[in-house]
């Protein structure tokens, strides 16, 4: 029988080119549009998260400030890949890096690359392993410590029959990474921090109290935070308001001023000083010699407190401040709140008679409209104003030694305390109030820290032998089956 011709190969080495060189073709096609789309996304559209736990979105003052940094500043995450917050913090520090190209974020992990955590050691004289975040612009440098960034609380375990020791279980409540990182980038671009005196001698409280009620600890870690430098003040004998004072504060004195005392105050005002003054209801019936001075500058702190049961959690003895003007501190509180005790009213002096160049005087947050005054029960319920922010006009040809002053005067001192600052608004409204105080706008957005929500998965041990059933044996044979089919169909 004759050999009938074959029929010519399906995949010539001519098809088996032409195919390959078609694949790649289409492979580098796709891979260029992603790149181009990814390009896009990155400079003209808005990122999509698919879970609210790795969503990150930076604060206005945040973006702010890293605008701001002109030099590169190098962002060192010595930490332990495993730690529990570890991705939280390198996804926080890399939107840093997408507001600001400057920001340039490297990872060392101590446990499993020894090599390079010992040269970063060595660079930046640790003396042992610990998570921390390093800041360095140009060998200036600032720390934050791990164990900063992430406040617990303890709670107890419900025992099993038969056992007698308490046990606790750490939990995280409060994340603080924003707050922590901005601070210290704000510090790295003003090497010379801004000096604030705390007065002391009157009864006012003490920065370095813990107490939960009058303690004012937290207060002055928030002033470290803004950068400011603080010392306690007495004014006795010929110490005057000190030179490189940019900011005064006055907190809940209890007891009067010297005469001399306000004498010197009224001449640092004058000169075009900084003043924050925090009055409360101790001092209702022991005026501080304050009150005539404030009246001056269009301030009139009333002696009385306001009750607005609308808007008291506690029966009267607080208020949630929920109003407030369209003044610059109280912006970041649009959509929060405040939470003040027992505050007096602190309100816009109506001059019958302006002087001249009269200051400028705004009323910053309000009671609801049914409150009443806790003394002088005659006045009927309307809404009382809290809080003051004064700014005096400049003057052609008139220059004053310390600039133009500005004060914020609040009429209680206790929502800044240990216990109430970290509640509703109320730190905000300090971060907002400094800054605002030293001229600083662009960082009057304040940064609170984030809450951690936890999310719990309750099984029963039937649905927990389901689960590892279908994890560990359905869907690993499902792929297999599927495997096996297609092998059977191409054999066919």
């Amino acid at each position: 029988m004759a050999d009938q011709p074959q029929p010519p190969p399906s995949f010539t080495p001519f098809r088996r080119w032409r195919v390959g060189f078609d694949l790649t073709l289409r492979t580098l096609l796709v891979v260029a549009v992603v790149v181009m789309l990814n390009y896009l996304g990155s400079q003209f559209f808005t990122r999509f998260y698919l879970s609210s736990q790795t969503r990150i979105q930076l604060s206005t003052r945040t973006v702010n400030v890293l605008q701001a940094i002109t030099n590169q500043v190098t962002v060192t995450l010595y930490y332990d890949r495993t730690e529990e917050f570890y991705p939280a913090i390198l996804a926080l520090l890399h939107e840093y890096q997408n507001v600001n190209g400057n920001i340039v974020v490297r990872t060392v992990d101590y446990v499993r690359d020894p090599g390079e955590a010992e040269k970063t050691k060595q660079q930046y004289k640790l003396s042992s392993d610990k998570d921390m975040v390093i800041f360095d612009e140009g060998g200036r440098l600032g720390f934050v410590d791990g164990d900063a960034l992430t406040q617990y609380v303890l709670n107890s375990v419900k025992q099993t029959s038969g056992e007698k020791e308490l046990e606790f279980l750490k939990k995280p409540v409060t994340f603080s990474g924003e707050m922590l990182f901005t601070s210290r980038l704000l510090a790295l671009a003003n090497p010379q921090p801004l000096k604030a005196y705390f007065l002391q001698g009157h009864g006012e409280p003490s920065l370095k109290d813990a107490d939960k009620q009058r303690g004012y600890l937290t207060f002055g870690l928030v002033l470290a935070q803004n950068n400011l430098t603080v010392a306690n003040l007495k004014l006795l004998g010929d110490q005057d308001v000190p030179a490189d004072c940019n900011l005064l504060i006055i907190a809940a004195p209890t007891q009067p001023l010297a005469e001399s005392e306000l004498q010197k105050i009224d001449q640092y005002l004058a000169q075009g000083g900084r003043l924050f003054a925090l009055f409360d209801y101790l001092s209702i019936d022991h005026p501080t010699g304050l009150e005539p001075i404030l009246q001056k500058w269009g301030v009139n702190v009333m002696a009385d407190y306001v009750k607005d049961l609308e808007n008291s959690p506690n029966k009267g003895l607080d208020i949630q401040v929920l109003d407030f003007s369209k003044h610059p501190i109280v912006a970041p509180l649009a959509q929060r709140s405040l939470h003040m005790v027992l505050p007096r009213p602190v309100a816009k002096v109506a001059w019958a008679t302006p002087p001249a160049n009269p200051p400028d005087v705004r009323e910053l947050a309000f009671s609801g409209a049914t409150s009443t005054l806790g003394i002088d029960k005659s006045e009927p319920p309307r809404s009382y104003p809290l809080m003051v922010a004064v700014e005096q006009k400049s003057m052609a040809g008139v220059a004053t030694p310390r600039g133009i002053t500005r004060m914020v005067v609040a009429g209680d001192s206790i929502f800044l305390g240990n216990y109430y600052i970290e509640d509703v608004g109320d730190r905000d409204f300090l971060d907002s109030a400094i800054n605002w105080l030293l001229d600083r706008n662009a960082l009057v957005m304040g940064i609170a820290p984030q809450k951690v929500t936890e999310y719990r998965l309750l099984m029963t041990e039937a649905r927990q032998r389901q689960s590892r059933w279908i994890l560990l044996g359905a869907l690993p044979g499902a792929v297999l089956m599927l495997g096996g089919l297609v092998w059977l169909v191409r054999r066919k």
